[in-house]
């Protein structure tokens, strides 16, 4: 356990200078370009990435590492930090404060420390496996409401109206955020009841948000209710259903079967 906190410890440090520098480039000027086809990075996720490695990989002889920027011996080894050095890209190039610095530490598959931080917010979720889920030091928790009514949506009210699911969310408020982490902390913190993405995600999206949902007492899984597996690093999940647990059962009874490719 003592070996599990300075992990966490580091961790944080870790993500902290990384939110710093985050927040340079949001406030400055940075260069963007297309990786794939609709698929945006900037000068400011290769700097992170890189800052995160040194901090972290380097300092932990014989841990992995997986980042969506790189990925250098993440399935060598037990214990990997996994990494997204900015979840919400297409947000922090439109200077909108909705993007997060992820990084989480996998145990054999399993989650044990993480961090989501908004540094435009100031907002750092983080959590240790067994320790509960926090937001700046304080215990979160997730939503005690019992069902869909009223019920606090981070999704499209289109696709619920589309698939003639609003009538079973009388009264529920929609709203979205690019950075699925960022929503995966809102629901952990009680913000909302759920945060629904019905296309893949990977490992370095969900890790970090994953155990800090799971601490806050929320639950973590695909739409079709399947947990999710971090086991094989770079795993894609085909989606994510970040849901308090009073209305996890009754939103996978109406998204199952209805991901997309």
């Amino acid at each position: 356990m003592a070996d599990l906190q300075a992990d966490h410890a580091l961790l944080i440090e870790a993500v902290r200078e990384a939110g710093a520098l985050a927040r340079v480039f949001f406030e400055g000027s940075f260069k963007t370009w297309e990786k794939y086809p609709d698929d945006p990075v900037s000068e400011a996720d290769v700097a992170i990435d890189k800052l995160l490695h040194q901090r972290l990989y380097e300092a932990r002889a014989g841990y992995g590492w997986l980042s969506e920027e790189s990925d250098e011996h993440a399935r060598d080894a037990d214990r990997v930090w996994v990494v997204d050095p900015i979840d919400g890209t297409r947000a922090f190039i439109q200077r909108k404060p909705e993007f997060t610095v992820c990084a989480a530490l996998v145990d054999q598959g399993r989650p044990v420390a993480a961090a989501v931080f908004n540094p435009a917010t100031g907002e750092m979720y983080e959590a240790v496996a067994g320790g509960g889920a926090r937001l700046n030091d304080k215990p979160i928790r997730a939503s005690a409401r019992p069902d869909l009514a009223g019920a606090r949506l981070l999704a499209s009210q289109r696709t619920f109206e589309r698939n003639k699911w609003i009538e079973q969310t009388p009264g529920a408020s929609f709203k979205y955020m690019n950075s699925i982490a960022y929503r995966m902390v809102k629901v952990a913190a009680g913000d909302f009841e759920a945060a629904i993405s019905m296309t893949p995600k990977s490992d370095w999206d969900i890790a970090a948000a994953h155990l800090i949902l799971e601490e806050a007492g929320a639950r973590s899984t695909t739409v079709n209710g399947d947990e999710l597996d971090f086991a094989t690093l770079g795993t894609r999940h085909p989606s994510v259903l970040a849901a308090a647990p009073g209305v996890h059962d009754q939103l996978v009874g109406m998204l199952k079967g209805r991901e997309q490719a």
